[in-house]
């Protein structure tokens, strides 16, 4: 005799390698480091600009009030965080984040982002932008 047990199936499709390319270059720490953390907060603020970069790489347009719709069928919690559910990617948490990173500036941690990718994959480079080789050349990165 089979018991029959619920299986609840969940997709990860491209968004798995993303995620992990995220969690690779430590987006997510650097966001967290940048925005501060609350030991309140069910989902930092690292773990939503990672939501938004999957939902963004996930070929949908949709209002944000929708956008816990788009993690219904994905295994949040295996592609953002442990214990993470749709419902914790609201529109209010993803409204406050995005006014905390335009508050710190978004070029900035564009640009810190982008710094610490390219010293994580090794990129050697020939020519990049006048102030980008200043401060290459000092060692910052």
């Amino acid at each position: 005799m089979i018991l029959s047990e619920e299986i609840q199936v969940q997709t990860i499709n491209h968004l798995g390698l993303i995620a992990g390319i995220i969690d690779e270059i430590g987006i997510e720490k650097m966001i967290n480091d940048a925005l501060g953390t609350d030991e309140r907060e069910i989902v930092t603020a690292g773990q939503i600009v990672k939501a938004i970069i999957l939902n963004g790489l996930g070929f949908i347009s949709r209002p944000l009030y929708l956008f816990p719709q788009f993690f219904e069928d994905k295994a949040t919690e295996h592609l953002i965080g442990k214990g993470i559910l749709p419902e914790h990617l609201n529109d209010d948490r993803i409204g406050r984040i995005m006014d905390k990173i335009y508050d710190k500036g978004l070029s900035s941690l564009f640009f810190m982002i982008a710094l610490a990718t390219v010293k994580k994959i090794q990129y050697q480079h020939r020519f990049f932008p006048f102030g980008f080789n200043i401060f290459c050349s000092r060692g910052q990165i």
